[in-house]
Protein backbone atom coordinates (compact mmCIF):
# COMPACT_ATOMS: atom_id res chain seq x y z
CA UNK A 1 0.00 0.00 0.00
CA UNK A 2 0.99 3.67 0.17
CA UNK A 3 4.21 3.87 2.23
CA UNK A 4 4.63 0.09 2.22
CA UNK A 5 2.96 -2.98 3.67
CA UNK A 6 3.22 -1.70 7.25
CA UNK A 7 2.78 1.99 6.44
CA UNK A 8 6.22 2.85 7.85
CA UNK A 9 7.58 4.19 4.52
CA UNK A 10 10.71 2.04 4.67
CA UNK A 11 11.89 -0.10 1.79
CA UNK A 12 13.27 -3.57 2.67
CA UNK A 13 15.76 -3.31 -0.21
CA UNK A 14 19.50 -3.77 0.35
CA UNK A 15 22.58 -3.63 -1.90
CA UNK A 16 21.63 -0.15 -3.07
CA UNK A 17 23.89 2.60 -4.40
CA UNK A 18 25.46 4.50 -1.47
CA UNK A 19 25.73 7.61 -3.67
CA UNK A 20 24.85 8.69 -7.21
CA UNK A 21 27.00 9.84 -10.09
CA UNK A 22 26.54 13.38 -11.36
CA UNK A 23 23.20 13.47 -13.18
CA UNK A 24 21.75 10.76 -10.95
CA UNK A 25 21.33 6.99 -11.27
CA UNK A 26 20.67 5.32 -14.61
CA UNK A 27 17.17 5.89 -16.04
CA UNK A 28 15.90 2.44 -17.06
CA UNK A 29 12.63 3.56 -18.64
CA UNK A 30 9.85 6.10 -18.45
CA UNK A 31 6.10 6.05 -19.03
CA UNK A 32 4.58 9.18 -20.57
CA UNK A 33 0.90 8.27 -20.86
CA UNK A 34 -0.55 7.84 -17.35
CA UNK A 35 -3.69 9.68 -18.38
CA UNK A 36 -4.02 12.37 -21.01
CA UNK A 37 -4.19 15.59 -19.00
CA UNK A 38 -2.68 16.92 -15.78
CA UNK A 39 -2.98 13.57 -14.16
CA UNK A 40 -2.70 13.99 -10.44
CA UNK A 41 -0.49 12.94 -7.61
CA UNK A 42 -0.90 9.19 -7.06
CA UNK A 43 2.21 7.23 -6.21
CA UNK A 44 2.84 3.59 -7.26
CA UNK A 45 2.24 0.24 -5.61
CA UNK A 46 4.26 -2.79 -6.73
CA UNK A 47 3.59 -6.45 -6.09
CA UNK A 48 4.33 -9.72 -7.92
CA UNK A 49 5.88 -8.06 -10.96
CA UNK A 50 3.05 -5.55 -11.46
CA UNK A 51 2.89 -1.81 -10.88
CA UNK A 52 -0.35 0.02 -10.07
CA UNK A 53 -1.17 3.72 -10.11
CA UNK A 54 -3.95 6.05 -11.24
CA UNK A 55 -4.42 9.11 -13.41
CA UNK A 56 -6.95 11.32 -15.23
CA UNK A 57 -8.32 10.84 -18.69
CA UNK A 58 -11.10 13.01 -20.13
CA UNK A 59 -12.61 13.72 -16.72
CA UNK A 60 -12.41 10.12 -15.53
CA UNK A 61 -10.35 8.48 -12.78
CA UNK A 62 -8.37 5.64 -14.35
CA UNK A 63 -6.55 2.82 -12.55
CA UNK A 64 -3.50 1.60 -14.50
CA UNK A 65 -1.54 -1.65 -14.29
CA UNK A 66 1.94 -1.92 -15.88
CA UNK A 67 4.59 -4.61 -15.92
CA UNK A 68 8.03 -3.78 -14.53
CA UNK A 69 9.30 -2.78 -17.96
CA UNK A 70 6.67 -0.05 -18.21
CA UNK A 71 4.30 -1.90 -20.55
CA UNK A 72 0.61 -1.23 -19.86
CA UNK A 73 -1.35 -4.40 -19.08
CA UNK A 74 -4.80 -2.93 -18.39
CA UNK A 75 -6.74 0.10 -17.25
CA UNK A 76 -10.03 0.54 -15.38
CA UNK A 77 -12.43 3.50 -15.30
CA UNK A 78 -13.26 4.26 -11.65
CA UNK A 79 -15.74 7.06 -12.30
CA UNK A 80 -15.47 10.86 -12.36
CA UNK A 81 -12.24 12.54 -11.25
CA UNK A 82 -11.65 15.81 -9.40
CA UNK A 83 -11.41 18.59 -12.01
CA UNK A 84 -11.15 21.85 -10.07
CA UNK A 85 -8.27 23.07 -7.86
CA UNK A 86 -5.28 20.77 -8.44
CA UNK A 87 -7.23 18.39 -10.71
CA UNK A 88 -6.57 14.67 -10.91
CA UNK A 89 -6.15 11.60 -8.78
CA UNK A 90 -4.62 11.52 -5.31
CA UNK A 91 -4.71 8.17 -3.54
CA UNK A 92 -2.43 5.25 -4.33
CA UNK A 93 -3.96 1.81 -5.08
CA UNK A 94 -3.65 -0.86 -2.38
CA UNK A 95 -2.81 -4.44 -3.43
CA UNK A 96 -3.82 -7.51 -1.44
CA UNK A 97 -3.03 -10.85 -3.07
CA UNK A 98 -5.15 -11.19 -6.21
CA UNK A 99 -7.01 -7.92 -5.67
CA UNK A 100 -6.26 -4.22 -6.00
CA UNK A 101 -8.33 -1.48 -4.33
CA UNK A 102 -8.66 2.08 -5.59
CA UNK A 103 -10.32 5.01 -3.80
CA UNK A 104 -11.06 7.83 -6.21
CA UNK A 105 -10.92 11.54 -5.43
CA UNK A 106 -14.73 11.53 -5.67
CA UNK A 107 -15.26 8.67 -3.20
CA UNK A 108 -15.63 5.67 -5.52
CA UNK A 109 -14.08 2.62 -3.87
CA UNK A 110 -13.45 -0.29 -6.25
CA UNK A 111 -12.05 -3.79 -5.78
CA UNK A 112 -10.47 -5.17 -8.98
CA UNK A 113 -8.61 -8.31 -9.97
CA UNK A 114 -4.89 -7.72 -10.37
CA UNK A 115 -4.54 -9.91 -13.46
CA UNK A 116 -7.16 -8.30 -15.72
CA UNK A 117 -8.54 -5.30 -13.83
CA UNK A 118 -12.05 -6.76 -13.67
CA UNK A 119 -14.45 -5.29 -11.11
CA UNK A 120 -15.27 -7.47 -8.11
CA UNK A 121 -17.31 -4.82 -6.27
CA UNK A 122 -17.64 -1.05 -6.06
CA UNK A 123 -19.28 1.48 -3.69
CA UNK A 124 -19.33 5.24 -3.45
CA UNK A 125 -18.41 5.92 0.16
CA UNK A 126 -19.39 9.59 0.16
CA UNK A 127 -22.89 9.11 -1.16
CA UNK A 128 -23.67 5.97 0.84
CA UNK A 129 -22.55 7.43 4.18
CA UNK A 130 -23.73 10.98 3.40
CA UNK A 131 -20.31 12.56 3.37
CA UNK A 132 -19.21 15.73 1.57
CA UNK A 133 -16.03 15.96 -0.45
CA UNK A 134 -13.30 18.10 1.05
CA UNK A 135 -11.79 21.29 -0.33
CA UNK A 136 -9.03 19.56 -2.37
CA UNK A 137 -10.75 16.17 -2.76
CA UNK A 138 -10.21 12.80 -1.13
CA UNK A 139 -6.63 11.53 -0.95
CA UNK A 140 -6.83 8.63 1.52
CA UNK A 141 -5.22 5.38 0.38
CA UNK A 142 -7.06 2.26 1.53
CA UNK A 143 -5.76 0.27 4.50
CA UNK A 144 -6.22 -3.52 4.59
CA UNK A 145 -5.98 -5.45 7.86
CA UNK A 146 -6.70 -9.18 7.75
CA UNK A 147 -10.16 -9.61 6.23
CA UNK A 148 -11.12 -5.97 6.75
CA UNK A 149 -10.74 -2.82 4.70
CA UNK A 150 -10.79 0.58 6.43
CA UNK A 151 -12.03 3.87 5.01
CA UNK A 152 -12.96 7.35 6.31
CA UNK A 153 -16.06 8.73 4.55
CA UNK A 154 -16.61 11.41 7.21
CA UNK A 155 -20.36 11.29 6.65
CA UNK A 156 -23.54 11.89 8.60
CA UNK A 157 -24.05 8.12 8.80
CA UNK A 158 -20.46 7.24 9.77
CA UNK A 159 -17.08 8.87 10.19
CA UNK A 160 -15.12 5.63 9.79
CA UNK A 161 -16.05 2.22 8.42
CA UNK A 162 -14.75 -1.33 8.14
CA UNK A 163 -15.76 -3.40 5.13
CA UNK A 164 -15.31 -7.04 4.22
CA UNK A 165 -12.49 -6.73 1.68
CA UNK A 166 -13.81 -9.57 -0.51
CA UNK A 167 -17.48 -8.55 -0.71
CA UNK A 168 -17.45 -4.84 0.13
CA UNK A 169 -20.17 -5.36 2.75
CA UNK A 170 -20.13 -3.15 5.86
CA UNK A 171 -18.84 -4.95 8.99
CA UNK A 172 -18.95 -2.05 11.47
CA UNK A 173 -19.12 1.73 11.55
CA UNK A 174 -17.98 4.56 13.81
CA UNK A 175 -20.76 7.12 14.36
CA UNK A 176 -20.43 10.55 12.81
CA UNK A 177 -18.15 13.09 14.48
CA UNK A 178 -20.17 15.87 12.86
CA UNK A 179 -17.17 16.88 10.73
CA UNK A 180 -15.81 16.02 7.30
CA UNK A 181 -12.96 13.61 6.72
CA UNK A 182 -9.43 14.70 5.89
CA UNK A 183 -6.64 13.45 3.58
CA UNK A 184 -4.49 11.02 5.57
CA UNK A 185 -4.37 7.22 5.75
CA UNK A 186 -5.05 5.44 9.05
CA UNK A 187 -2.41 3.82 11.25
CA UNK A 188 -2.96 0.67 13.33
CA UNK A 189 -1.36 0.36 16.76
CA UNK A 190 -1.64 -1.81 19.88
CA UNK A 191 -1.00 -0.60 23.42
CA UNK A 192 -1.70 -2.37 26.69
CA UNK A 193 -3.80 -5.00 24.93
CA UNK A 194 -5.99 -2.50 23.07
CA UNK A 195 -5.77 -2.53 19.29
CA UNK A 196 -6.60 0.87 17.81
CA UNK A 197 -7.00 2.53 14.42
CA UNK A 198 -5.96 6.18 14.43
CA UNK A 199 -6.47 8.69 11.64
CA UNK A 200 -7.25 12.33 10.98
CA UNK A 201 -10.48 14.17 10.33
CA UNK A 202 -11.12 17.77 9.26
CA UNK A 203 -10.52 19.21 12.74
CA UNK A 204 -7.85 16.90 14.12
CA UNK A 205 -7.27 13.24 15.01
CA UNK A 206 -9.39 10.41 16.38
CA UNK A 207 -8.96 6.78 17.41
CA UNK A 208 -11.31 3.81 17.32
CA UNK A 209 -11.34 0.27 18.67
CA UNK A 210 -10.14 -2.01 15.86
CA UNK A 211 -12.52 -4.75 17.05
CA UNK A 212 -15.78 -2.86 16.66
CA UNK A 213 -15.24 0.78 15.62
CA UNK A 214 -16.09 2.22 19.04
CA UNK A 215 -14.82 5.80 19.29
CA UNK A 216 -11.98 5.94 21.84
CA UNK A 217 -10.82 9.56 21.62
CA UNK A 218 -10.71 12.73 19.56
CA UNK A 219 -8.01 15.40 19.59
CA UNK A 220 -8.66 18.87 18.21
CA UNK A 221 -5.92 20.10 15.86
CA UNK A 222 -7.44 22.87 13.76
CA UNK A 223 -6.36 24.53 10.56
CA UNK A 224 -8.52 27.06 8.72
CA UNK A 225 -8.89 24.90 5.59
CA UNK A 226 -9.22 21.63 7.55
CA UNK A 227 -5.87 20.41 6.24
CA UNK A 228 -4.79 17.39 8.28
CA UNK A 229 -2.86 15.43 5.66
CA UNK A 230 0.03 13.94 7.61
CA UNK A 231 -0.77 10.66 9.32
CA UNK A 232 0.00 10.41 13.03
CA UNK A 233 3.29 8.81 14.10
CA UNK A 234 3.24 6.38 17.04
CA UNK A 235 6.23 5.28 19.12
CA UNK A 236 6.46 3.90 22.65
CA UNK A 237 3.13 5.11 23.94
CA UNK A 238 3.32 8.51 22.26
CA UNK A 239 1.63 10.08 19.22
CA UNK A 240 2.92 12.90 17.03
CA UNK A 241 0.59 14.95 14.83
CA UNK A 242 1.39 17.93 12.62
CA UNK A 243 -0.29 20.28 10.16
CA UNK A 244 0.66 23.56 8.54
CA UNK A 245 0.65 26.71 10.68
CA UNK A 246 -0.51 28.66 7.63
CA UNK A 247 -4.01 30.10 8.16
CA UNK A 248 -4.02 29.39 11.86
CA UNK A 249 -2.78 25.82 11.93
CA UNK A 250 -1.26 24.26 15.02
CA UNK A 251 2.02 22.79 13.74
CA UNK A 252 3.44 19.75 15.53
CA UNK A 253 2.42 18.27 18.87
CA UNK A 254 3.55 15.18 20.77
CA UNK A 255 1.06 13.44 23.07
CA UNK A 256 1.37 10.70 25.68
CA UNK A 257 -1.29 8.04 25.09
CA UNK A 258 -2.52 6.17 28.16
CA UNK A 259 -4.80 3.10 28.14
CA UNK A 260 -6.58 2.09 31.36
CA UNK A 261 -9.51 -0.33 31.53
CA UNK A 262 -10.17 0.11 27.82
CA UNK A 263 -10.28 3.91 28.09
CA UNK A 264 -7.79 6.16 26.30
CA UNK A 265 -6.49 9.52 27.48
CA UNK A 266 -4.02 11.97 25.90
CA UNK A 267 -1.55 14.29 27.61
CA UNK A 268 0.38 16.97 25.73
CA UNK A 269 4.18 16.64 26.03
CA UNK A 270 5.45 19.42 23.75
CA UNK A 271 4.58 21.60 20.77
CA UNK A 272 6.90 22.64 17.95
CA UNK A 273 5.53 24.84 15.15
CA UNK A 274 8.40 24.87 12.63
CA UNK A 275 7.99 21.31 11.31
CA UNK A 276 4.53 22.08 9.94
CA UNK A 277 4.36 19.31 7.36
CA UNK A 278 1.50 19.19 4.87
CA UNK A 279 2.30 16.23 2.58
CA UNK A 280 2.61 13.21 4.90
CA UNK A 281 6.41 13.39 4.88
CA UNK A 282 7.64 13.11 8.44
CA UNK A 283 9.62 10.05 9.53
CA UNK A 284 10.77 8.71 12.90
CA UNK A 285 14.35 7.41 12.80
CA UNK A 286 16.49 6.49 15.82
CA UNK A 287 14.90 8.93 18.24
CA UNK A 288 14.46 11.86 15.85
CA UNK A 289 11.80 13.19 13.49
CA UNK A 290 12.92 14.06 9.97
CA UNK A 291 10.64 15.94 7.61
CA UNK A 292 9.86 18.96 5.50
CA UNK A 293 8.15 22.15 6.65
CA UNK A 294 5.42 23.82 4.61
CA UNK A 295 4.94 27.39 5.84
CA UNK A 296 8.13 27.80 7.83
CA UNK A 297 10.74 29.46 5.58
CA UNK A 298 8.93 28.30 2.46
CA UNK A 299 9.74 24.64 2.99
CA UNK A 300 12.96 23.35 4.58
CA UNK A 301 14.16 19.91 5.66
CA UNK A 302 14.42 19.58 9.44
CA UNK A 303 15.40 17.27 12.26
CA UNK A 304 13.52 17.40 15.58
CA UNK A 305 14.41 15.58 18.81
CA UNK A 306 11.53 13.17 19.58
CA UNK A 307 12.06 13.42 23.33
CA UNK A 308 12.21 17.20 23.71
CA UNK A 309 10.82 18.76 20.52
CA UNK A 310 14.06 20.70 20.01
CA UNK A 311 14.92 21.53 16.38
CA UNK A 312 18.34 20.05 15.69
CA UNK A 313 18.91 21.83 12.37
CA UNK A 314 17.14 23.08 9.26
CA UNK A 315 18.25 23.13 5.62
CA UNK A 316 18.04 25.85 3.04
CA UNK A 317 14.75 26.27 1.21
CA UNK A 318 13.76 23.17 -0.79
CA UNK A 319 10.04 23.66 -1.46
CA UNK A 320 6.81 23.28 0.47
CA UNK A 321 5.58 19.99 -0.92
CA UNK A 322 8.64 17.72 -0.66
CA UNK A 323 8.02 14.01 0.01
CA UNK A 324 10.31 11.16 0.93
CA UNK A 325 11.00 7.51 1.56
CA UNK A 326 13.78 5.52 3.27
CA UNK A 327 15.95 2.62 2.11
CA UNK A 328 19.12 1.01 3.50
CA UNK A 329 19.83 3.81 5.95
CA UNK A 330 19.28 6.74 3.60
CA UNK A 331 16.39 9.15 2.96
CA UNK A 332 15.25 9.75 -0.62
CA UNK A 333 13.75 13.26 -0.72
CA UNK A 334 11.70 14.37 -3.75
CA UNK A 335 11.11 18.12 -3.80
CA UNK A 336 8.00 19.69 -5.28
CA UNK A 337 9.99 21.11 -8.20
CA UNK A 338 11.61 17.83 -9.26
CA UNK A 339 14.93 17.64 -7.39
CA UNK A 340 15.90 14.33 -5.78
CA UNK A 341 18.21 14.31 -2.75
CA UNK A 342 19.89 11.33 -1.08
CA UNK A 343 20.22 12.29 2.60
CA UNK A 344 22.01 10.54 5.44
CA UNK A 345 19.86 10.79 8.60
CA UNK A 346 22.11 12.75 10.92
CA UNK A 347 20.82 14.64 13.97
CA UNK A 348 23.89 16.89 13.90
CA UNK A 349 23.67 18.33 10.38
CA UNK A 350 21.85 18.34 7.04
CA UNK A 351 23.91 15.63 5.34
CA UNK A 352 23.25 15.44 1.57
CA UNK A 353 25.08 12.56 -0.13
CA UNK A 354 23.93 13.08 -3.74
CA UNK A 355 21.31 14.90 -5.78
CA UNK A 356 19.85 15.13 -9.30
CA UNK A 357 16.79 16.48 -11.10
CA UNK A 358 14.19 14.59 -13.11
CA UNK A 359 13.42 15.66 -16.71
CA UNK A 360 10.89 18.50 -16.57
CA UNK A 361 8.34 16.94 -18.89
CA UNK A 362 5.34 16.55 -16.61
CA UNK A 363 2.97 19.33 -15.57
CA UNK A 364 2.25 20.70 -12.12
CA UNK A 365 4.20 20.17 -8.89
CA UNK A 366 5.92 16.85 -8.17
CA UNK A 367 3.77 15.82 -5.21
CA UNK A 368 3.64 12.03 -5.77
CA UNK A 369 5.74 10.24 -3.17
CA UNK A 370 8.91 8.38 -4.24
CA UNK A 371 9.08 4.57 -4.03
CA UNK A 372 12.10 2.24 -3.76
CA UNK A 373 11.23 -1.39 -4.60
CA UNK A 374 13.29 -4.10 -6.28
CA UNK A 375 16.42 -1.89 -6.27
CA UNK A 376 14.62 0.64 -8.43
CA UNK A 377 13.55 4.20 -7.64
CA UNK A 378 10.15 5.25 -9.02
CA UNK A 379 9.33 8.96 -9.43
CA UNK A 380 5.98 10.24 -10.71
CA UNK A 381 5.33 13.63 -12.32
CA UNK A 382 1.92 14.22 -13.87
CA UNK A 383 1.41 11.77 -16.73
CA UNK A 384 5.06 10.64 -16.48
CA UNK A 385 6.66 7.88 -14.40
CA UNK A 386 10.45 7.46 -14.24
CA UNK A 387 12.19 4.23 -13.21
CA UNK A 388 15.83 4.52 -12.07
CA UNK A 389 18.32 1.73 -11.34
CA UNK A 390 19.65 2.18 -7.78
CA UNK A 391 21.23 -1.27 -7.40
CA UNK A 392 24.79 -1.24 -6.10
Amino acid sequence: MFHGADGENRSPDTELLPSWAEGGPTLLWKIDNIGKELSGYSSVTIQNGRLFTSGSQEGRSIVYCFDLNGKKLWEYDNGPVWTTSHPGTRSTPTVDGEYVYDFSSMGQLACLTTDKGEKVWSRNMLSEFEGENIIWALAESIRIDGDLLYCSPGGKKASFVALDKRTGQTVWTTPSLGEKTSYACPIIIEQDGLRMIITTYAKGMFGVNAANGELLFTFRHDQRYDINCTRPIYRDGHLYLTNTVEQGGAGGVKLRLTVADGNVSLEEMWREAKLDNLHDSVMFLDGFLYGNSYSYRGGVFMCVDWKTGKVQYESGRLGKGSSMTWAEGLIYLFTDHGDVLLIRPNPEKFDVVSRFSIPQLGEGPTWAHPVVVGKRLYLRHGTFLYCYDVAR
